[in-house]
């Protein structure tokens, strides 16, 4: 059995997040296949009940705490060097020996990396077959925060991060084996960015666990019987799902609440920021904060809607809200990297007015309506093991030696001291 070194930004576990859903489930495939050797890190102290879960599956483990605070004096720290701040967010000493060590004590030939912040680990050690999973292109991310944060210190910062960031993509392009993005649109974009590395750039989408997320599932209603919801479910403190709530919230639900005096607006997610919290004060808004299952909420509400004005790649929540036959309001940056369908109910709109206008219609229903067609487009094209074999083939057939070495942006991204 052949050996790889899986290093990932975050605890690959559970599948609670964007994020984390792509990585649990490419964990499970690796454990299946390889002996994996995972260097990870633990940024909500409500992932450690899982660790015993995650070193089931690992030959070995390097697990990392990563609270706010140290992640924020690390990120000044990378400033004042001039890093990227996502690149100094895990520089980490014990990650960077435990690296070297396995290496070392191992015939490993395959690295797979997750998200950019954790390839300086492995920056010197071109004898391995290097994958990159980015994800998503976080440089333009950032550079989409940078326009939505006005003018002043935060707009620079941002803007410097992109400009940081973007360099450090192009580098671990040139220098690695295979870039791997969840989207063919998304691959497309960075091929764009980085014509130099086109032919190593490969766009794997992400796919819905159909049995987990089915509307056929017996559950009960979490709203009041006489309750007509919009829903929104998310991480609430990612800053894309903060700005969306807010906007939703703001410009598209008070159009709502003076036409239809049952409507309900639910907020549904962990760790919501003191700005989403603030919604919950609003008339017609209700923000839960965790919840132990979200499917009920998207069971029985009349509509799901994803508002997303901050987007990159697939969003796995308008991929689960397809799964369970829901009426979705989107935003035209929601939907990217998903193909429309026939028979798709709801909008993908940027106007107010016309989500609005739409969300009213499917209210106005005495009971949720279920759309079976977005289920059966789900089923047909996000599969997961459909979308983890084309990852595998990936890892197997990336060649070693075939990147370049002539990369910009590298300097002191090897000593993480």
């Amino acid at each position: 059995m052949q050996s790889v070194l899986f290093l990932c930004h975050r605890l690959p576990w559970p599948p609670s997040k964007g994020d984390k859903i792509r990585s649990y489930h490419v964990l499970r495939r690796l454990a299946e296949r390889y002996r994996v050797y995972l260097g990870t890190f633990v940024d909500d102290p409500a992932d450690w009940r899982y660790l015993a879960q995650v070193e089931a599956l690992c030959a070995e483990a390097c697990v990392r705490p990563l609270p706010p605070w140290r992640a924020r004096w690390r990120a000044l720290a990378a400033l004042t060097r001039g890093d990227a701040l996502t690149v100094g967010v895990y520089r980490d000493r014990v990650m960077r020996r435990w690296v070297e060590r396995l290496l070392a004590d191992h015939k490993l030939e395959l690295a797979l990396c997750y998200s950019s912040g954790v390839a300086p680990l492995v920056m010197r050690h071109a004898q391995l077959r290097r994958i990159m999973d980015f994800v998503d292109v976080d440089s333009d991310k950032w550079q989409q925060y940078a326009q939505q944060a006005g003018g002043g210190v935060k707009r620079m910062l941002y803007q410097r991060e992109a400009r940081r960031l973007a360099e450090f993509e192009r580098t671990i392009a040139a220098q690695f084996d295979a870039s791997v993005f969840v989207s063919e649109a998304e691959a497309a974009f960075f091929r764009q960015l980085v014509p130099e590395s086109a032919g190593r750039v490969h766009g794997i989408p992400n796919g819905v666990d159909a049995g987990y997320w089915d509307p056929q599932r017996a559950c009960s209603s979490p709203y009041r019987p006489e309750e007509r919801v919009v829903v929104f479910v998310g991480a609430m403190d990612y800053r894309a799902n903060v700005d969306a709530a807010c906007w939703f919230a703001h410009e598209v639900w008070p159009r709502i609440a003076a036409r239809q005096r049952d409507a309900r607006f639910y907020i549904v997610g962990s760790r919501p920021t003191a700005a989403v919290r603030a919604l919950g004060q609003l008339a017609g808004i209700t923000v839960t904060g965790r919840v132990e299952d979200a499917r009920p909420y998207l069971a029985y509400a009349h509509a799901v809607t994803a508002p997303l004005r901050i987007a990159r790649g697939i969003q796995n929540k308008v991929l689960e809200a397809l799964a369970m036959e829901k009426v979705l309001l989107a935003t035209p940056e929601a939907w990217e990297g998903i193909r429309d369908f026939a028979g798709r109910q709801g909008c993908i709109d940027a106007s107010p007015e016309a989500m609005a206008t739409e969300a009213l219609r499917w209210l106005d229903a005495p009971q949720a309506v279920r759309v079976p067609a977005a289920r059966v487009e789900v089923l047909s094209r996000h599969d997961w093991a459909r979308h983890l074999d084309a990852y595998e083939s990936v890892l197997c057939n990336a060649q070693r030696g075939a990147a370049c070495v002539d990369a910009v942006g590298t300097a002191g991204l090897e000593a993480c001291s």
